[in-house]
């Protein structure tokens, strides 16, 4: 015999939320012994179960190399149930029952929920503000703009704000002008089935957006896509904000939330999923695919959970519940392109080094290799003594014959604002909107290059073009790096 059971524990304070641990039973219906192994540190562990009595329970460390404490828990069969036990305010330990998502965790818990942490007054102000605004548009129909390159985080918010508004008979076309580039977004996309259209500006011109009641910012605030001046010359209002970036600019929204001390907008959402707004139901496939979308989004912006914060966890810790390990194992190991890796090859042989950055300009690249980039930057960051790169080149897309400029900067320098320093680094266009911006050691930016693009068929002319805004874009970012030094004659 051999059950996994689920416990809850509070700690002492009485104010920080319940933490789970798991404990194998491996005796009979005459007397079990309970193994409980947990990564807290305060042990032993008080528990009780249905039925039984502890008659013994003893305490030692598991494997060293793990760090796991073990309880060693001996009962016998108790016709007083738990009586005793429960007096004490002993947590209660339940069957669990397998979860979905073939982890052998439960899936169902019956009380308070260890994950639901309490909430601030402001987060509960947002929830009942944001649940207003969804009751405001009963019956409406939205359009959800994603940035022009949405990533996981982006795809699983809009999808989980989708089926939020669903229950408000709110229907969701979710939007993106750009392409998906990166290998993951794309098996992301297919494997889930996540409702996902691609508007070009081209493409607008034949849509009729008076449809549209509302339109929606998810993991962005216009700044990014090409769709937000279309929306606005067509009077289509905004209705909802979300978002864990820096404020780019004063938005006119009936309904904002931006965190930007959030590790990603999947907590968010995830945070509405706890208070009540949607019940994701195992065996629902659309849900189970969207919590392994909020999984992945939440990953994909913690850097794997290693920025996490509290929040971050619990949110994991709440779609654990539901989400498919083994679909967001395929999607996670969907293999680089041969374009990236050449992207990434040529970072390697342009990068230069100056005060621990690593800056590459890696030329042209085709619209949809355009996630190239961030990959580029990824790796370079993880060279010796180097704690910042930047990574940029020029996107050229043929549909729109638009050419822009992209960078990524990726830094583990605590100390660098990645937002600030690209805004510092790159300005503003014409109406005052920031080029580029950034998050906790992530960040990006996109110049268009207007007249100057074209031409590229011309190699002479396209050479010429590169290394003009090659020099330009290095000498912004080492008036930055070095700004003891001036680059007006040549950067190296």
């Amino acid at each position: 015999m051999h059950r996994v059971w689920s416990a809850l524990r509070e700690k002492p304070d009485q104010t920080s939320p319940f933490y789970e641990f798991f404990c194998e039973d491996q005796g009979s219906d005459r007397l079990k012994r309970l193994k409980i192994h947990s990564k807290l540190a305060e042990m032993p562990y008080q528990v009780s179960v249905l039925g039984f009595s502890v008659v013994s329970h003893s305490t030692m460390q598991s494997d060293s190399s793990s760090s796991l404490n073990t309880l060693l828990i001996t009962m016998e069969p108790d016709s007083l149930a738990l009586s005793a036990s429960s007096t004490v305010g002993y947590p209660t330990l339940e069957p669990a029952v397998k979860a979905a998502n073939g982890m052998g965790y439960a899936s169902e818990y019956r009380g308070r929920f260890p994950y639901d942490a309490a909430r601030s007054p402001e987060q509960e102000q947002k929830i009942d503000g944001f649940r207003q605004t969804l009751e405001r548009h009963r019956g409406d129909r939205q359009v959800v703009i994603l940035q022009d390159f949405p990533d996981p985080d982006a795809l699983s918010s809009a999808w989980t704000y989708k089926l939020i508004a669903q229950k408000y008979d709110i229907q969701c076309d979710i939007v993106y002008a750009g392409t998906l580039s990166h290998q993951e977004n794309i098996a992301l996309v297919k494997l889930t089935g996540l409702p996902l259209q691609r508007w070009t500006v081209q493409s607008l011109k034949t849509k009729d957006l008076s449809l549209y009641k509302g339109c929606v910012f998810i993991d962005n605030q216009g700044t990014t896509s090409q769709l937000f001046t279309s929306m606005q010359q067509a009077g289509v209002p905004i209705a909802v904000v979300i978002d864990h970036h820096s404020m780019q600019e004063d938005m006119k929204a009936e309904f904002i939330d931006i965190r930007p001390h959030t590790r990603a907008t999947a907590t968010i959402l995830t945070q509405y999923l706890q208070s009540g707004l949607l019940k994701l139901d195992n065996n629902l496939t659309e849900h189970v695919k969207c919590a392994t979308s909020l999984m992945h989004g939440l990953r994909s912006d913690t850097n794997r959970l290693m920025q996490a914060q509290e929040e971050d966890f619990l949110a994991a810790a709440y779609l654990s519940r539901f989400y498919d390990a083994q679909l967001l194992n395929a999607v996670l190991q969907s293999a680089r392109s041969k374009q990236v890796m050449d992207v990434i090859e040529r970072s390697l042989k342009n990068r230069t080094i100056h005060n621990n950055f690593s800056i590459a300009g890696v030329g042209y690249l085709r619209y949809d290799d355009r996630d190239a980039i961030p990959q580029a930057a990824d790796f370079l960051v993880t060279e010796e003594n180097v704690h910042t790169a930047v990574v940029y080149g020029i996107v050229h897309d043929e549909d729109e014959e638009l050419e822009v400029v992209v960078g990524s900067l990726r830094t583990n320098k605590l100390t660098l604002d990645p937002d600030e320093f690209i805004k510092e680094a790159f300005g503003q266009d014409a109406q005052g909107r920031f080029f580029g911006g950034g998050r906790l050691q992530a960040g990006g930016f996109e110049i268009p290059m207007g007249f100057l693009s074209g031409f590229t068929e011309n190699s002479d002319y396209a050479k010429m073009k590169w290394s003009v805004h090659d020099a330009q874009v290095k000498q912004k970012l080492l008036h930055l790096v070095n700004p003891e030094q001036n680059y007006p004659k040549g950067v190296n």
